[in-house]
């Protein structure tokens, strides 16, 4: 039989201790700070505060797999380990950022530690685990079944020692928030490979680049899910150095799966959480 080890035991207590103490007792002023701010997607003053506490307590970036255990300072957690803390997480449904152990960034993350050169966990992966940008993941289209990611038609064709990006993403989270600084969008660079797996490639677009254009916050249920928001995207003739490739062309379709295979993990154990604390609130 599995059982979880002695490091996920002890990081169970003591998120569960951090939960009682700051995440429960505050979720009344979280409330209150975003329905009076300025702008629904800027920075929340007391998730600061919250992230301070927490990386004081030793809980910041606990999602940092085994294998990375270079990028915590934990030593990592195997999936299996990390599982019970997603949960506790997710009985707040905006606590997970107090621990730097948010979507989409825990999954953008994992793609710069495993897919990333050293260049680019330098400018991208640093600075996100320690929590000081955001990130998005560009995937999802209007236009055609993006739950197959086979289908997406946003073209990344070369021009010279530049990727140039056209087409139009939706439900792209964390794209309204301020302090998303970076892109990784997947498009299609050989649209008639006879391998339709090897059509697509992902490349790193900072969000200031010339030629994106966000269109609006988009709603589900006719919620925005302020801060983080879901934004709808043009890229119009987006230019990115050749650098900017991860993995390399024709490899965006890999990269997909390597990322969203741990998020399901993460959000399935999140949302039971959730699910387990609105039926303890029923009863």
């Amino acid at each position: 039989m599995l059982v979880f080890s002695k490091k996920s035991l002890e990081f169970q207590d003591r998120l569960k201790i951090f939960m009682d103490k700051h995440i429960y007792p505050n979720e009344h002023a979280y409330a209150q700070q975003l329905h009076f701010a300025e702008d629904r997607f800027a920075p929340i003053p007391l998730m600061d505060d919250l992230k301070h506490l927490a990386r004081d307590a030793g809980l910041w970036n606990l999602f940092v797999p085994v294998e990375h255990s270079q990028y915590c300072d934990h030593g990592g957690l195997t999936y299996f380990d990390y599982a019970p803390l997603a949960e506790i997480m997710g009985r707040v449904l905006w606590s997970a950022e107090v621990f730097n152990c948010n979507a989409p960034d825990t999954g953008n993350m994992e793609v710069l530690m495993n897919y990333g050169t050293d260049d680019q966990r330098s400018e991208w992966l640093t600075p996100l685990l320690q929590g000081n940008i955001r990130s998005s993941y560009a995937m999802t289209e209007p236009q055609v079944a993006s739950s197959d990611a086979t289908n997406i038609e946003l073209a990344i064709l070369q021009d010279g020692d530049e990727w140039v990006l056209n087409g139009r993403k939706w439900f792209i989270t964390g794209a309204m928030n301020q302090r998303t600084k970076i892109f990784i969008v997947m498009g299609k660079s050989d649209p008639n490979n006879p391998n339709r797996h090897l059509q697509q490639t992902q490349v790193l677009v900072p969000k200031n680049t010339p030629g994106i254009e966000i269109i609006r916050p988009l709603t589900t249920l006719g919620f925005d899910d302020a801060p983080i928001g879901h934004a709808e995207i043009i890229f119009n003739n987006v230019r990115v150095p050749l650098a900017n490739v991860l993995l390399g062309e024709g490899r965006g379709f890999e990269i997909a799966q390597g990322r969203l295979g741990p998020g399901r993990m993460h959000h399935c154990m999140r949302l039971i959480g959730a699910a387990q604390r609105s039926l303890e609130l029923a009863c």
